[in-house]
């Protein structure tokens, strides 16, 4: 399991607190009171959280803490609560290619441009994506759609014809998906 780093930023008292409790704790505790050290310690961290007792522009990962004093039982369920909810957003974002999917709301992006997809769409290039080989309609039916291969239908055709034509005309991708003598495939 990756660890679970908190940092503290530029504010001070938080930090002597979390430190004499830290056998306690199950993250890291670092302290830093420059945006230097902060930006050098964010590039060595994976998964981090970034508490301050004020807002700072243009931080990841920041969770404020305004309303204090705060019940230290509170104060340790709400940074589990935001390591949380850092862990599910970056599990909703996937790379692929230059594009980035967001299962969580359906989205498929490259640059500012979106492309909002339906969950079968979603579902099928994920599953096209953890393959490296063409995929067969028999297959696409059978995982994604949960037919049974001796059926005839053209829903896997179909989807796949109007998802190609979706990506085209939002991204100019005419290769995105690729039509292989056996299969599908994302180039």
């Amino acid at each position: 399991m990756t660890s679970q780093n908190l940092i503290i930023y530029k504010f001070n008292s938080l930090y002597h607190i979390l430190e004499e409790l830290s056998l306690d704790l199950n993250f890291e505790i670092f302290y830093v009171d420059s945006e230097k050290l902060l930006n050098d310690k964010i590039k060595i961290l994976k998964n981090y959280l970034i508490i301050s007792n004020k807002k700072y522009s243009n931080i990841n990962n920041h969770f404020i803490f305004e309303n204090l004093p705060l019940n230290i039982y509170k104060l340790v369920e709400r940074i589990n609560i935001e390591f949380l909810k850092i862990q599910f957003n970056s599990q909703s974002k996937v790379q692929l290619n230059n594009y980035v999917i967001d299962l969580n709301s359906r989205e498929m992006l490259l640059n500012n441009i979106k492309l909002k997809l339906t969950e079968k769409e979603i579902n099928t290039i994920t599953y096209l994506s953890k393959q490296n080989k063409p995929v067969s309609i028999d297959e696409l039916q059978e995982k994604v759609w949960s037919y049974q291969s001796d059926m005839e239908t053209h829903t896997v055709e179909t989807h796949i014809y109007r998802l190609r034509k979706k990506i085209s005309s939002s991204f100019n991708d005419h290769e995105f998906i690729v039509s292989k003598k056996n299969g599908y495939q994302i180039k």
